[in-house]
């Protein structure tokens, strides 16, 4: 009888040999696949970081190509609109016949002001460097309805 109390803990204590090990198996891999997914994390993150810098550095080549241009381009069409705004303001100050009511003389200084505005906003993009695309549709958006309101200003709506 003293064997089998012997195999008896023998084997009671194999299992709970067995079950420690196991334990202990099962704790490591955890570990292991849970720092693994850690690291994995981390260089998928890195990776992110890379992209955006490499997407961000992109985008400022292009806008350094196509900014200059366009500012070009902007800076004429401005020079225009003052040339516009001279000669309007010329036609109100001529003595004789007044061309234009006092409707019109608000529009030119309306006219004014955000022609001001949108030249702030062409040379303050340099300092801000917001999203190009968007700056570009806004700034020729607006450019194109000051040119426009510019033309129903010259038109004689009185008949």
């Amino acid at each position: 009888m003293s064997n089998n109390k012997n195999q008896n803990k023998m084997k009671k204590q194999m299992k709970k040999t067995i079950f420690y090990t196991a334990l202990a198996v099962i704790a490591a891999s955890s570990i292991f696949t849970s720092c693994e997914s850690k690291e994995k994390k981390v260089e998928d993150a890195k990776e992110d970081v890379q992209d955006a810098k490499q997407e961000l550095k992109k985008a400022q080549r292009e806008l350094n190509t196509e900014y200059p241009t366009f500012k070009t381009d902007a800076e004429t069409k401005i020079a225009d609109n003052e040339k516009r705004i001279a000669e309007l303001r010329e036609k109100l100050n001529k003595p004789g016949k007044a061309p234009f009511d006092d409707l019109r003389k608000k529009r030119i200084d309306e006219l004014e002001e955000k022609h001001a505005a949108l030249r702030s906003r062409l040379y303050g993009y340099e300092k801000e460097r917001s999203d190009w695309e968007t700056f570009k549709r806004e700034f020729n958006h607006d450019m194109e309805g000051i040119g426009n309101a510019f033309k129903d200003l010259g038109k004689d709506n009185t008949k």
